[in-house]
């Protein structure tokens, strides 16, 4: 008499197919995701190059290199990095998502505000208003005028515990490119998290983008 096959439980064989189905999607987040949005728009010299700031976080556990370039001279697109912040131009990422669901109150300019250029080593760049609980913000650490702007937040032993940098490299009179450069010593929450960051810098990024080829051209 022939011996009758067992039938795995329903419940098993959708368990088995939930494991191998997350079992493929982690493995091409980590493997053609990650590494595409960890170096947007950068060229293989970008991300080996060592950009100031590097020196504050020389052993990160994170590092996103991203690059644009903008049409436009420096001196048109510095302008917009010296007034970041909650409380000044904003982020020129998201407003939506920055402000519905993580309550940020952000209101990104589109002008030049000459009482915003006055942006000095030591200084916050807010992320949430003064009176309302959120990350802290980020601490001005390096400032080389129409060349380098590199941010962060401090670890309880005085060192950084990552850093924003921001570093413009002229092509041309009227072409820059724009390096962005991400660097912490923990993952955070989730690694997962690191693809939502990625998608509110790459926002940023093009926001400047716009700003500064709208002023170049304007004043043409």
């Amino acid at each position: 008499m022939l011996a009758m096959r067992k039938v795995p439980p329903k419940r098993a064989v959708v368990a088995g197919g939930l494991a191998v189905a997350s079992a493929a999607a982690l493995a091409a987040y980590r493997w053609g995701l990650r590494p595409w949005y960890e170096r947007w728009g950068a060229t293989d010299e970008e991300v080996r190059a060592a950009l100031p700031g590097d020196e504050l976080v020389p052993y990160p556990v994170i590092a996103r290199t991203k690059a644009i370039t903008i049409g436009a001279p420096v001196q048109k697109v510095w302008p917009w990095l010296m007034q970041m912040g909650q409380d000044k131009a904003g982020l020129y990422s998201y407003e939506l998502i920055e402000n519905r669901l993580l309550g940020c109150d952000i209101h990104n300019s589109n002008q030049i505000v000459p009482e915003w250029q006055t942006l000095q080593v030591g200084d916050p760049v807010r992320l949430y208003p003064k009176d309302r609980q959120g990350p802290p913000p980020y601490l001005i650490a390096a400032i080389e005028p129409e060349r380098a702007l590199v941010m962060g937040h401090r670890d309880d032993d005085g060192g950084w515990s990552d850093t924003w940098q921001f570093v413009l490299s002229p092509l041309d009179g009227q072409r820059t490119r724009l390096i962005h450069r991400v660097r912490g010593v923990s993952m955070g929450m989730w690694d997962v998290l690191q693809l939502g960051y990625f998608v509110m810098e790459r926002a940023m990024l093009l926001g400047i983008k716009e700003r500064a080829e709208r002023l170049a051209l304007a004043d043409n």
